[in-house]
């Protein structure tokens, strides 16, 4: 609030650009919620499939099905978190992402999702993969080598940056004090 102060008051137009971004923002954490709930409801749906008594399926069809909610359930999770990420720093928030301490800790919130996401899609293949076609196998390898290259390059780029953290201890302090506002 006290960098809110100390700026000169905003132009009419700006305000005006401002909403806009700001609708643009609730359209796009609209479409991750309402892309998060088909998705949970088609997990359940092979939930569903796996579990029902009636179903004329191999164990192994219903090993699948549930394989498959899960990876629908993990890129569920995925749009809601971004969802959720997009909504406190951009709408809720009435700060911009602009410093280090703003910018490390929306990419420390998208890079946790994306990470687990594909580990999460990687076990998934692996276990679908090795009884219908071991032939793929490699390019799930791919999809984990890069998370783990994800995981590694977001490790460092904290590391290198923690720098820029304690130069500006007054940021982090300020992230702080609004995480306790929107309850985190």
């Amino acid at each position: 609030m006290a960098e809110r102060k100390n700026q000169k008051p905003t132009a009419p137009a700006t305000r005006a650009v401002e909403r806009v971004f700001t609708i643009g923002y609730l359209g796009v954490i609209a479409l991750f919620v309402c892309c998060g709930a088909v998705l949970l409801v088609l997990a359940a749906t092979e939930v569903w499939h796996a579990v029902a008594p009636a179903a004329d399926a191999t164990t192994r069809m219903r090993f699948n099905a549930v394989l498959e909610s899960i990876g629908l359930l993990t890129i569920a999770l995925v749009s809601f978190e971004l969802g959720q990420t997009v909504f406190e720093e951009e709408v809720q928030r009435d700060v911009k992402v602009s410093g280090p301490t703003r910018v490390r800790r929306f990419l420390s919130r998208f890079m946790v999702v994306i990470v687990i996401a594909l580990t999460t899609e990687t076990l998934v293949s692996v276990f679908q993969l090795v009884e219908e076609d071991a032939t793929r196998l490699p390019y799930v390898a791919a999809i984990g080598i890069t998370a783990a290259a994800l995981l590694l390059a977001w490790g460092g780029f904290i590391r290198l940056n923690r720098s820029a953290e304690e130069l500006e201890p007054e940021a982090m302090e300020q992230a702080k004090s609004e995480d306790r506002k929107v309850g985190h």
